[in-house]
């Protein structure tokens, strides 16, 4: 990406004060360049947006706003927002600046290990009911999943549910770029030849039990789950 392209990404983000409309835009960023907001797809509504990311419905709209004129989203009167036909062509990556893409997987475990047992506070004091709604259609979708690159894209998906459950956009693009290393072929293939049905049925119960805790508010027992989860993950992943 050239260095205009990267400035135009970041513009949306300079032009908003909010930080949940900040988390907005680049959340919807990210979900359209990464292909789990396809083409025709609903978008919820303005008042789901706002409690999900703490924003104002006047925030909420500028960022719909925008989105349409950038052609990523189009809104019809009485039918709602979707994404755009053409916003594969027109999306561009939101990745910060000199963002290195070769990040193996032993590194993103590690930065995993560290980083995501921080989050259970925030989320026990900021997390809203949509929040936890999020999170419970994960852990639905990665449980009924019939293939592993479904359950795979579940997975991530509930582990961006905790970021945006945070309320804090600098938490929000730490596991977008997270997120961004998870697509790449390498840890597929990791994942895909740990993954037995014995250590799926294991990571469901896990992120239950996560989910629980948080619903709870109960962030010492989350992050505790949390470093457990992930320490389990290392191990299948790594033999470790």
């Amino acid at each position: 990406m050239d260095t205009k392209t990267k400035m135009q990404a970041l513009d949306v983000d300079a032009s908003l004060r909010s930080p949940g409309a900040k988390a907005l835009a680049r959340y919807l960023h990210e979900e359209i360049l990464g292909g789990r907001l396809r083409a025709g797809v609903k978008l919820p509504p303005e008042r789901e947006l706002s409690a999900r990311f703490g924003a104002s419905r006047g925030s909420v709209r500028r960022v719909l706003s925008d989105l349409r004129e950038r052609g990523l989203i189009t809104q019809s009167v009485g039918s709602g927002t979707f994404v755009s036909e053409h916003a594969e062509t027109v999306v561009q990556d939101p990745a910060m600046p000199g963002f290195d893409r070769n990040v193996s997987p032993a590194e993103l475990m590690e930065a995993r290990r560290l980083i995501e047992p921080l989050l259970p506070g925030m989320i026990a004091r900021n997390a809203t009911a949509a929040d936890f709604a999020a999170m419970a259609n994960c852990l639905e979708q990665s449980e009924a999943a019939s293939t592993i690159d479904a359950f795979e894209y579940w997975d991530g998906a509930l582990h961006k549910a905790f970021a945006v459950a945070t309320h804090n956009a600098f938490f929000m693009q730490i596991l977008g770029l997270m997120n961004q290393v998870r697509e790449q072929g390498e840890w597929g293939r990791l994942k895909r030849n740990s993954l037995t049905p014995a250590r799926r049925a294991q990571y469901e119960r896990q992120h239950r039990a996560m989910v629980d805790a948080l619903r709870d508010r109960d962030a010492a027992q989350a992050a505790a789950l949390m470093t457990e989860h992930l320490d389990q993950i290392q191990r299948n992943l790594f033999g470790e």
